[in-house]
C-alpha cells in the first residue's frame, strides 16, 4: 500500500474553541504529538487592521478581535511540551521582523525543539499592519528575500556578513546556529507567478498553495520540480501542503471520513501534507482530542 499523505493541522480560531484561556494550545500540542500527527502550525498577525475586505484570497474568515498568538513565542512553548511532531508557522509574515532578530529567534527554536522547526513565510497583505510595524509595506515581496537570505548567512558563517537594500552587517557571530543540516527548512504560502517560482527554487523546499485544488497543485508541483532541477537542486526534495478538502455532510458539518477519503487525491497531485485548519473541522473543545485522534490513526492505516 502507497505511503499516507502527512497530516499538519494549523491551530486556529482561538476564541471559539478556547475562549480567554489561550494557554489551552500547548496541551492540545501534548495530544496532536501523542496522536501521531506529523505537523501543528501557526498562522500570524501581529496585528489586524479595520479593512479585512482587502484580503487577497476571498472572505476573511476572523472578525477584527480574533486573537493572535505570536507563532513564535508560541512554538517555543510547545516544543518544552511535545517530542515528536515538527513545528511550523503558517504563515509568518517574516518581512515584519529584522532579520538580525528573526534568525536568532528561529535558530533557538531550532535548537529547543531538537531540529523540529518548519519556518512557512507569506509576503503578507495588511498594509496598516506593516504600517503598525514601522516596515514599508511597498516593495515587501524584495524584503521578504532579503531577510531570508541574511537569515541563511547568519545561520550557516561566524563571523557573518550581508547587503542589501533592506538588511546589512558586517562581521556578526549569530549563535547558536540551528541544528537541522541545511538550516532551517523555509515553505512559502504563495501563488505560483514566475517570481515566487523563482523564490522556492532558490530559498525554500515548500509550497503551501491556497485556495488550489488537485489539478492546480498537480501543474505547480510539475513546475516548481523543473524549477529546483533547473537551479541544480533535487527535485525529490520539494514538499507541499495543501489544504484538506473537506467534504460536508447532512447536517451541513464537516464529514471526517469523507474527506479522508478524498487526501488519496491531493497525494497524487503532489502534495506531501494536508493540512487541517482546527477551527473548520471541530465545533468545539470537546471535539478537539477525538479529532486529532482519528488523524493520528489515518496516518498509520
Amino acid at each position: 500500500m502507497a505511503e499516507r499523505i502527512a497530516i499538519s493541522v494549523t491551530v486556529s480560531g482561538l476564541s471559539r474553541l478556547f475562549g480567554g484561556d489561550l494557554a489551552r494550545v500547548v496541551e492540545l500540542a501534548r495530544v496532536a504529538d501523542a496522536a501521531g500527527i506529523a505537523q501543528l502550525a501557526l498562522p500570524d498577525h501581529l496585528a489586524i487592521g479595520p479593512r479585512t475586505d482587502r484580503y487577497p484570497y476571498g472572505h476573511f474568515p476572523y472578525p477584527n478581535h480574533e486573537p493572535w498568538l505570536e507563532p513564535l513565542v508560541t512554538l517555543g512553548a510547545l516544543a518544552s511540551a511535545t517530542r515528536r511532531i515538527r513545528l511550523a508557522t503558517g504563515v509568518l509574515i517574516a518581512g515584519l521582523r529584522p532579520a538580525l532578530l528573526l534568525a536568532k529567534t528561529l535558530a533557538s527554536l531550532d535548537v529547543l525543539s531538537r531540529g523540529r522547526l518548519d519556518l512557512g513565510v507569506g509576503i503578507g497583505w495588511q498594509a496598516e499592519e506593516f504600517a503598525g510595524a514601522g516596515v514599508p509595506f511597498a516593495r515587501r515581496a524584495a524584503r521578504l528575500d532579503d531577510t531570508l537570505r541574511a537569515c541563511r548567512a547568519l545561520w550557516s558563517a561566524a563571523p557573518a556578513s550581508f547587503d542589501s537594500t533592506t538588511a546589512r552587517f558586517e562581521e556578526l557571530w549569530s549563535l547558536p546556529h540551528p541544528v537541522q543540516t541545511g538550516g532551517i527548512p523555509v515553505w512559502f504560502g504563495v501563488a505560483l507567478g514566475p517570481r515566487n517560482v523563482r523564490r522556492i527554487a532558490e530559498l525554500g523546499v515548500g509550497w503551501m498553495p491556497i485556495g488550489a485544488g488537485p489539478a492546480e497543485i498537480a501543474g505547480g508541483v510539475r513546475i516548481l520540480r523543473e524549477a529546483l532541477r533547473a537551479a541544480g537542486r533535487d527535485p525529490a526534495e520539494l514538499r507541499v501542503r495543501a489544504p484538506a478538502p473537506a467534504a460536508r455532510g447532512a447536517d451541513g458539518g464537516v464529514d471526517l471520513e469523507a474527506t479522508l477519503d478524498r487526501l488519496d487525491e491531493l497525494r497524487h497531485a503532489g502534495a506531501t501534507h494536508a493540512g487541517f485548519a482546527l477551527d473548520r473541522f471541530v465545533r468545539d473543545a470537546s471535539a478537539i482530542e477525538p479529532f486529532l485522534a482519528r488523524l493520528g490513526t489515518y496516518a498509520q492505516e
